[in-house]
């Protein structure tokens, strides 16, 4: 009999955000019941009993009493009330806060369980949400062996008293107060091995729950989420029918030169003169997005062509043992098997799914013969990664499994290994098997003088990776395609390929500032933009993508092409020897 699924209640003041949240929970599966104030929601979870309450700290979820009101309410209002009574000090607490790790700090100082900064990512929202729901689950199992423990401790009193009962009737006072301290000697020493028991049950139990939740949290994406997917799916058809395209752009400009022109026909002669100004401004930017818009077409068509795709697959071997970390098995709809608490079930024998994590990223062809450059984050997931580099802690060492690449106009996927990594910069070179594929290699230009800050640029990548792929056919198609490869994510790539629906994003900008080590730009991109080749409006290489500030868009940052330089001569080297 399948499960009932967790219930969380959601307390957000804007309906717009509220909605957004009840799509990505309610597409996880979860049960979800929104209000829109604080004390809507304590009576909600008093009610319900929810696994969580996941709380918007920094909206207005006040009543319309004003704060110093009985009817006023606010996150630390609400936290202290659940932690306070009995009925709801178990429900998990997870605040969204602002950015900054002081107000994370300060949330879980409130007694939340989980503090998120806003804006957040859906993915990370629902992995927190996930493990608070495992922790739920586990301090309820704990409760229950409690209850237990003392319900057996209460049959131990009630079963001597009635042996006090029975010998009082068959012997003398004194033999009776004899085996009576005896019995009570018994009783005592029998409740003090139970409770010692449980106490040292617990805290094993708790230290390998947060073991096992730690290493899940961070090596269960292995294997696609069918439900989380699609969701994220959704998500990114709505921004991309929502974003703003450059013909569009065209468009508003053109149309509000007209509305100038109209303007200036029916004005005074005081207002002409800066009705005329505003108008040259808006013409004078309108020529320069044609310009630059003509510009980038002429290299785009032919270059797209050598950007791929990086599909980096990272397995875990045992530092001990060097078995690899695998799942026990799967069930019928293709996930892993879990345990009672929900955790996927794990060991190094057998012969199931490895446990991998699957990173995206973005290469471009330097060299005729199958050389690209990426960045040294995506051919080494684990470099400077928290998360990755936290498993070695739990006595597991991450290696590459495997590399495949796809490039636009082919079906296939194409090996790679990685050739050589830089000591200077986040760059890393990776040599492409391409059989008979042949891509052109992008022209660079790594010379200082190459761009100046407000100079356009336009940048290509796989940004979002997997999600933003699917999200280029409809529903259905990433539903069925999802469901046909059983959740393995090169499957379910081999499938976008056969339907040519790989090829990069192109996004166009203007460079911010260039510093010694870094180019700052504002082209939107976002994670699995990694490695994107930057392009100036001459169309060459100028910079690779390797950071971006949380979200699409803001300023993004690129290294400079020229300190791949060492790494292409080397790779020359070996070429030639």
């Amino acid at each position: 009999m399948s499960e009932a699924p967790e219930k969380v209640v959601l307390v957000e003041a804007d309906l717009a955000g509220r909605s957004a949240l009840e799509l990505v929970l309610r597409g996880a599966g979860f049960d979800v019941s929104a209000f829109q104030t604080a004390r809507e929601g304590l009576e909600a979870a008093r009610q319900l009993s929810p696994d969580i309450l996941l709380l918007n700290a920094l909206s207005a979820v006040a009543t319309n009493a004003s704060p110093s009101e009985p009817g006023s309410l606010h996150a630390h209002d609400v936290v202290a009330a659940i932690r306070g009574s009995a009925a709801t000090e178990q429900v998990r607490v997870v605040l969204l806060v602002g950015s900054t790790a002081e107000e994370r700090a300060a949330a879980l100082d409130l007694g939340a369980d989980d503090a998120l900064s806003q804006p957040f990512d859906p993915t990370e929202l629902l992995a927190r949400i996930r493990a608070q729901v495992r922790a739920h689950r586990t301090d309820n199992k704990l409760l229950a062996r409690a209850r237990l423990a003392e319900e057996g401790q209460q049959m131990a009193q009630t079963a001597f008293q009635a042996l006090a009962v029975t010998e009082k009737m068959a012997n003398d006072a004194t033999s009776l107060d004899r085996r009576l301290k005896i019995g009570v000697g018994a009783a005592f020493a029998i409740a003090l091995l139970m409770a010692g028991t449980y106490f040292l049950f617990a805290h094993s139990a708790k230290k390998d729950v947060q073991r096992t939740n730690a290493t899940i949290t961070r090596l269960e994406h292995g294997i696609v989420n069918q439900q989380d997917m699609l969701a994220e799916v959704r998500r990114l058809h709505d921004a991309q029918n929502g974003g703003p395209s450059v013909a569009e752009g065209k468009d508003e400009l053109q149309k509000h030169a007209a509305d100038l022109r109209a303007q200036m026909a029916n004005s005074a002669d005081g207002q002409a003169a800066e009705l005329q100004k505003e108008l040259d401004e808006t013409n004078a930017r309108l020529k320069r997005l044609e310009r630059e818009d003509d510009a980038a077409n002429t290299f785009i068509a032919k270059d797209v062509q050598s950007v791929c795709l990086l599909h980096v697959t990272v397995s875990f071997r045992s530092q001990d043992t060097n078995q690899r970390l695998r799942y026990v098995g799967l069930n019928p709809q293709g996930e892993p098997i879990q345990d009672s608490d929900g955790n996927p079930l794990l060991t190094l024998e057998g012969n199931g799914p490895e446990v991998t994590v699957d990173v995206f990223g973005t290469g471009f062809t330097v060299g005729s013969e199958g050389r690209i450059i990426t960045n040294r984050h995506v051919a080494e997931p684990w470099w400077n990664n928290d998360e990755l580099s936290a498993v070695t802690s739990q006595g597991f060492q991450p290696q590459i499994s495997s590399i495949r690449a796809y490039f636009p106009g082919d079906p296939r996927a194409f090996h790679a290994e990685i050739q050589d990594i830089s000591k200077d910069a986040d760059l890393a070179t990776m040599q492409v098997n391409m059989l008979d594929l042949k891509r052109a290699a992008l022209s660079i230009d790594s010379a200082k003088g190459a761009t100046t800050a407000g100079d356009p640029v336009i940048l290509m990548g796989y940004a979002t990776g997997l999600a933003a792929i699917l999200a280029r056919t409809d529903e259905k198609t990433a539903q069925q395609i999802l469901t046909q490869s059983g959740g393995d994510v090169s499957q379910v790539l081999d499938a976008l390929a056969h339907r040519d629906l790989i090829h990069p994003l192109i996004t166009q900008g203007h460079i911010g500032d260039i510093l010694p080590d870094k180019i700052v730009f504002d082209a939107q991109t976002t994670s699995g933009g990694s490695g994107g080749p930057l392009f100036n409006q001459d169309g060459k290489v100028i910079g690779v993508t390797y950071a971006i500030l949380k979200g699409f868009g803001g300023s993004n940052f690129g290294i400079p092409i020229r300190f791949s330089e060492p790494l292409l001569s080397t790779a020359l080297a070996h070429t030639s020897n």
